[in-house]
């Protein structure tokens, strides 16, 4: 039987002989220098570039990707090949990822030629390796491959380049994008078409055999009726209107004095009355839903769409549109009960359903859209938020061309 002190003696040994020498410093960091740190870091750039380079073009291979979870990916885009590469050699893994972030730049600000962005980076980090073991400044290749070089390259592109204008042309390009796929080729040019150069195109998995376009004109928004008592079309449990009335408001709608001036206003001008606030509760909307039942009141409440300064932008872009007014914007301080007839806006035509409102033919002056457009646009230009990028490009789609939904098969 052996004893517990006997044990701890027998351990002791063991102990010192793992810690480390006295004196003796641990450092957390591996560094390298000079061609043995380049050289390392090039044959990470080849092993990521090789894996990439392979999807170039449309008659480029696919790649098989380990996930995680679930099953393997299969693809083609050189951007998602190149995220996927992790090598265990920190040095290598290091030259790896200075070409990730090319592939990941081009994708950001171009949407598409990252393998070949791949490529050229390793062409370049291959040139500019050598000509440093040979003895050149490093500033000085800098400053001719990134600079001069650069502006020569874009600027003789130019020459080259041809615009695509006509609709066969489109079709063209989008069926080499597409790895030679006329349909959907022909798909994109027709999207195309349809919402104009500014107008936004979306991909979704479609539920059909058949690959699908479907155009969403005018502003849509997912938000629909308050209650289903403003239902007016049994077709379909919607609200339908024509030459409408839109009271547009930040806040939210709660007292009978708020809205009898704008009811009063419509009325008299036998013109239906959409009113799209924050919210509409209380004595307001048991007015309003009261009327409808009881006088057959044209009139429909919707809550606002989206969050925050999302929001009031969207109420904005409404307002625009329609040449109407937003009532509660702190900028303004005119509140909903001084409602006058210019502060309505006008709709040819508005559907309503329990979760989406679509408001086509707004009335707003033409100048005032364009200028609208231009803010967005510029907004556009300066953030670097995928999801800001996201949400200009929504409201930029239904001021201008309306939104392209291609819906793919399979």
């Amino acid at each position: 039987m052996l004893r517990v002190p006997a044990l701890a003696r027998s351990l002791r040994p063991v102990t010192r002989a793992l810690a480390p020498p006295r004196g003796t410093r641990a450092y957390a960091k591996d560094v390298r220098f000079g061609s043995e740190a380049r050289a390392l870091m090039l044959q990470g750039v080849d092993l990521l570039a090789d894996a990439v380079a392979v999807t170039m073009g449309p008659k480029g291979r696919t790649v098989i990707i380990e996930q995680s979870w679930g099953s393997p990916k299969v693809t083609k885009d050189g951007v998602t090949v190149a995220k996927a590469i992790e090598l265990k050699d920190r040095f290598k893994n290091i030259g790896a990822k200075l070409v990730q972030d090319v592939a990941n730049n081009t994708n950001e600000e171009a949407g598409d030629g990252t393998t070949t962005a791949t490529v050229l980076a390793r062409a370049i980090a291959k040139d500019g390796f050598e000509k440093i073991s040979k003895g050149a400044n490093p500033v000085e290749i800098r400053r001719e491959e990134s600079m001069l070089a650069v502006e020569a390259v874009v600027a003789e592109l130019k020459k080259l380049s041809k615009p695509v204008t006509t609709p066969e042309e489109i079709a063209q390009v989008a069926t080499i994008s597409a790895n030679g796929d006329k349909e959907i080729g022909n798909l994109i040019s027709d999207a195309m078409k349809k919402v104009g150069r500014k107008g936004v195109i979306t991909v979704k998995d479609g539920k059909t055999l058949h690959n699908e376009l479907q155009i969403i004109e005018g502003l849509k928004f997912d938000r629909g009726y308050i209650s289903p008592y403003f239902i007016n079309s049994a077709k379909g449990q919607k609200c339908e209107f024509q030459d409408a009335f839109l009271l547009i408001s930040e806040k939210k709608i709660s007292s009978v004095q708020s809205i009898v001036p704008a009811l009063e206003l419509a009325n008299a001008q036998r013109k239906p009355l959409v009113i799209i606030a924050e919210d509409v509760d209380g004595e307001a909307l048991s007015t309003l839903v009261l009327n409808r039942l009881k006088v057959g009141l044209q009139v429909c409440a919707v809550k606002a769409p989206g969050f925050g300064d999302n929001r009031k932008n969207t109420l904005k872009d409404l307002a625009v549109a329609t040449g109407g007014t937003v009532f509660g914007d702190e900028a303004l301080s005119v509140n909903v009960e001084d409602v006058q007839l210019h502060d309505f806006g006008r709709v040819g035509e508005v559907t309503i359903t329990k979760d989406d409102t679509m408001v086509l033919k707004g009335k707003g002056e033409r100048a005032a859209i364009e200028k609208r457009i231009e803010e967005i646009v510029e907004q556009l230009e300066a953030t670097t938020s995928d999801y800001e990028k996201e949400k200009l490009n929504e409201r930029l789609a239904k001021l201008s061309d309306g939104v392209a939904v291609l819906k793919v098969s399979g």
